[in-house]
């Protein structure tokens, strides 16, 4: 995996409609599932709010072909992007953003890999990409549960964007 700072993004296009399926995981709470994303480049928004709430990625999550690029955009200040090294494949490389800055990350071992703005993990500022097969998901999700103590807001955030894979 090649990560690399860029400035400025550039002319990507951001796909806006994405093809959901919904599924219903419990009596009370329907998950939309993601579909894969179009195209080799895609963008994550670093946002303040959005649809999603607060301290938010958009999309915050995001299902890639194994070599995709994604270009993490700091739409809003005091923000980055970086790996939760207990979230990602085994023999990922991990990526860590510089504040208010873009960054660029190249995905090339399949997986779930789970990444936060550091300055905004304790509101669960966290953001889901599976890459391929999500083959280490059993593990993403025994992770998350014992990271969730670390946030103070949005306690269930991380556990609803892990349901959408």
């Amino acid at each position: 995996m090649v990560a690399e700072r860029i400035a400025p993004v550039g002319s990507i296009v951001k796909v806006e409609d994405l093809v959901q399926e919904k599924s219903l995981i419990s009596p009370a709470i329907i998950v939309e599932k993601v579909a894969l994303s179009q195209g080799n480049e895609h963008i994550v928004e670093m946002l303040n709010a959005g649809d999603g709430g607060n301290m938010i990625f958009d999309p915050a999550v995001i299902k890639v072909s194994k070599g995709d690029i994604i270009h993490f955009r700091a739409v809003d200040m005091s923000h980055n992007s970086a790996t939760i090294n207990s979230m990602i494949p085994s023999g990922a490389e991990s990526w860590t953003g510089l504040m208010n800055q873009d960054i660029s990350v190249t995905l090339d071992v399949e997986g779930v890999y789970v990444y936060q703005c550091d300055p905004h993990a304790m509101m669960a500022m966290v953001g889901v990409i599976q890459v391929g097969e999500a083959v280490n998901i059993s593990e993403v999700k025994i992770a998350a549960e014992a990271y969730r103590s670390n946030f103070m807001l949005n306690n269930d955030r991380l556990e609803g964007y892990l349901a959408q894979l």
